[in-house]
């Protein structure tokens, strides 16, 4: 069985594929949900599938096996990536889209209600400028309220400033080891009015570990005699890509000339098929482990035909971990 290697390091953790985040420390009586005060916990979202390519649910701990000789670790957590999950709706307001965007309200707010009670939605609308119009709530109502607007004809869209507006959004959310949060952005795609560049936002979002799911509702342009798909603006997909989500083309040419309503409803139970395959993979580092010094350990699944991904790694029973990580810095006498 093919195996990769993970390279966590502080000094190149931009670099690679996976970003593990790092606990942060929090005050709070509810000391399963709220992160502890604990700077060695490394923590992964990881995508798991059994030999059919499906979802596997209810997975323990007792399920994996740490093969870890140099005693990196001094243990493991693991936990269901999505049994509290914080979403930004960012929908995109402009004229042809408005009625789309409405059309799919109940299939989108379907799609947040099957998280869980613990679980909370927010939106934000943009066109020239982007809206926190209802901040992060439990309440479906507010949610739904948002998604009825007016279109904003002939305005230019600000797709990134709209990213990042969302991104803001989690500021004011008590942060939580177990709450997995992403953005669904929905929009055409052509941005023309950003100030944000969309890497700045790719980074932020990898920082903050929130995941973009984009679906763009595409417009179409003749092309070589041929009605084609209107390229995105530079970026659009790659907030999906590179935040460990998923992009969603909703549409072709064919669709276009069909006289038919567009039906989001595969794509959202989609991404809640890909959210329910995540699970959060953790490790507590060793004192003795942080040394400047490269150390390998790896953890496989024990069921037969599951496998798992981390980052934009492949799936494999096995995944080799590999740090490298500075000692701690020594508190300094008053």
């Amino acid at each position: 069985m093919l195996r990769f290697a993970v390279l966590i390091s502080f000094l190149v953790c931009l670099a690679v594929a996976v970003h593990p985040t790092t606990a942060l420390a929090q005050q709070s009586t509810d000391e399963d949900e709220v992160v502890r005060v604990n700077t060695d916990l490394l923590l992964f979202p990881v995508r798991i599938r059994d030999k059919k390519g499906q979802a596997v649910t209810g997975l323990t701990e007792q399920d994996l096996a740490l093969k870890d000789q140099e005693q990196v670790t001094t243990g493991v957590y693991f936990a269901p990536g999505a049994d509290r999950v914080a979403m930004v709706f960012a929908l995109d307001q402009s004229g042809s889209l408005r009625e789309i965007i409405e059309q799919q309200r109940e299939a989108a707010l379907a799609l947040f209600s099957r998280f869980g009670e613990r679980s909370s939605v927010a939106i934000v609308r943009f066109s020239e400028t982007a809206t926190l119009v209802a901040p992060f709530t439990k309440d479906l109502a507010n949610a739904r309220a948002a998604f009825k607007f007016r279109a904003a004809p002939n305005a230019k869209t600000a797709i990134f400033d709209a990213a990042a507006t969302s991104l803001k959004a989690f500021d004011d959310l008590t942060p939580s080891r177990t709450e997995r949060r992403i953005v669904v952005l929905i929009s055409d795609g052509l941005d023309t009015r950003s100030r944000t560049n969309p890497d700045t936002v790719i980074e932020t979002a990898l920082d903050q570990h929130v995941s973009f799911y984009v679906i763009h509702l595409p417009l179409f342009e003749p092309r070589d005699g041929r009605l084609e798909v209107r390229r995105p603006s530079k970026g659009f997909k790659e907030l999906a890509e590179k935040t460990g989500g998923k992009y969603f083309l909703a549409g072709d040419p064919k669709s276009a000339l069909a006289p038919k309503t567009t039906d989001l409803t595969p794509i959202f139970q989609a991404i809640e098929e890909d959210l329910k395959s995540q699970y959060l993979l953790g490790f507590y580092i060793a004192e003795s482990s942080r040394d400047n010094r490269k150390h390998v350990f790896s953890v496989s699944m024990k069921p037969d035909g599951v496998e798992y991904s981390v980052g934009r790694q492949g799936y494999s029973r096995t995944h080799k971990f590999m740090i490298n990580l500075p000692p701690n810095e020594k508190q300094q006498p008053n």
